[in-house]
C-alpha cells in the first residue's frame, strides 16, 4: 500500500520510524508492504513513486531540517494541494499542525484527498473538531476510509474500541482525562505541593508543556477530544463551540492540598452526555481509575449493555501516537482485501 505522509513533525517523524521498524513483521503477519512515496513539509517535499527509504528521510529531517533535501528526489516549495498532485498514494497520513480556528491547511489536504478516491487517515484534532460531518460525509460519499484514533488520547484506545468491541452498545456517556499535559501538571502539584506557574515551567523545560502552553491548560485540546468523540461514539452533531470550557490556570497549590486531605485530587476531566459538553476541573477519588499519573489519558464509557467500560494510555509521544496510525492503516488495508 502506498502512503503519503503530510506533515514530518514528531508525529510524522514516528510514522517513519515505526514503519521503519515494523516493516518486516507487517509483511508477515498481514501480507502489508507499506511504501511511503511520499513526504512534505513546509520546506516542501521528497517524492519517489518507487518509495523512500524511511531511515534516509528521517536523517535528512535530523541534519538539514527539511525533506526537500532527500537525495535525488527532494522538491522545493510545494504547497499541500499540489504534493497531492504529484504524489502516487492509496492512503493519505494527514499530520501537519492542528489548527483550531478553521482547520486548515488539513481540511482541504483531506477533502481534496477524498474526492481523488484516497484513503485518509489523521491525528489532526483541529479539522475533526470543526469539520467533522463535513469530513465523514466526503469520506462517504467517494466510498473511501477514513480513520482518526490518533486524534484522541494518542496510544489509549478509545475511537475504534469503541466501534469494534463495544459495538452493538449505545452510550450514555463518556468521560475522561483527555490532556496529558495538564494531568501532568496537576498531579506534580498533588504529590509536591509546587505552586501552578512553577510546575508549568518545569514541564515546559521537559518539553511536556508548549512554549505557548494556552490550548493545553485552558482546555482547548480536551475540547477538541471530546468534540471528536461525541460526534464519532455518541452520534452527535456538536462543534468546538459548543463545549463549556475551563481549564486549570486558576487552580492554586492550596485547592489541591485541601482535595488532597479529603482524599481526593483536582483532574481536567472532559464528558459528552445528554446534559452536558463540556471541559472543567473536578474532583476524583485518589486511588480510583482517574488517579492516573504524568501523562497518562484515562476515559470511561457508560455504556447500555456492558456498564462502564475503561480504557488507559499513553496520551502522547511520538511512538505512542505512531501506534495508533498504523493500527488505522493495518485496518484500512484489511478493508480493502
Amino acid at each position: 500500500m502506498n502512503i503519503c505522509i503530510m506533515g514530518f513533525g514528531a508525529v510524522g517523524k514516528g510514522v517513519a520510524r515505526v514503519i521503519s521498524m515494523k516493516k518486516d513483521e507487517l509483511k508477515e503477519q498481514y501480507d502489508l508492504d507499506l511504501k511511503i512515496t511520499g513526504v512534505s513539509d513546509s520546506s516542501g517535499a521528497a517524492i519517489s513513486p518507487e518509495g523512500l527509504d524511511p531511515d534516509l528521510v528521517l536523517e535528512v529531517k535530523e541534519k538539514e531540517g527539511k525533506v526537500a533535501n532527500y537525495p535525488e528526489y527532494g522538491v522545493n516549495n510545494l504547497t499541500g494541494l499540489d504534493f497531492l498532485e504529484k504524489v502516487d498514494y492509496d492512503c493519505l497520513v494527514e499530520v501537519t499542525p492542528t489548527n483550531i480556528d478553521d482547520g486548515e491547511p488539513a481540511r482541504s489536504h483531506m477533502l481534496k484527498a477524498f474526492n481523488d478516491g484516497k484513503n485518509v487517515i489523521t491525528s489532526n484534532k483541529g479539522p475533526l473538531a470543526l469539520n467533522f460531518q463535513e469530513l465523514i460525509e466526503a469520506a462517504s460519499s467517494n466510498n473511501v476510509s477514513f480513520k482518526y484514533e490518533a486524534s484522541v488520547g494518542g496510544a489509549m484506545p478509545i475511537i475504534n474500541f469503541a466501534h469494534t468491541t463495544l459495538a452493538g452498545c449505545n452510550f450514555d456517556s463518556i468521560y475522561g482525562i483527555l490532556n496529558g499535559t495538564t494531568n501532568y501538571i496537576l498531579s506534580r502539584m498533588a504529590k509536591e505541593g509546587s505552586a501552578y506557574e512553577q510546575t508549568l515551567k518545569e514541564a515546559q523545560e521537559m518539553g511536556i508543556a508548549e512554549t505557548d502552553p494556552t490550548q493545553d491548560v485552558e482546555g482547548l485540546d480536551a475540547a477538541c477530544k471530546i468534540v471528536i468523540i461525541a460526534n464519532s461514539i455518541m452520534n452527535m452533531d456538536v462543534s468546538l463551540k459548543d463545549v463549556d470550557l475551563s481549564g486549570i490556570s486558576k487552580i492554586n497549590s492550596e485547592s489541591i492540598l485541601l482535595a488532597k486531605k479529603e482524599g481526593y485530587l483536582i483532574k481536567l476531566v472532559a464528558e459528552a452526555s445528554d446534559n452536558a459538553l463540556e471541559v472543567s476541573p473536578r474532583l476524583v477519588k485518589s486511588g480510583s481509575p482517574f488517579s492516573v499519573d504524568g501523562t497518562m489519558n484515562v476515559a470511561t464509557l457508560n455504556t447500555d449493555l456492558a456498564e462502564d467500560v475503561t480504557v488507559v494510555g499513553r496520551g502522547a509521544g511520538s511512538i505512542e501516537t505512531a501506534s495508533a496510525i498504523l493500527s488505522d492503516l493495518i485496518s484500512v488495508w484489511k478493508s480493502q482485501r
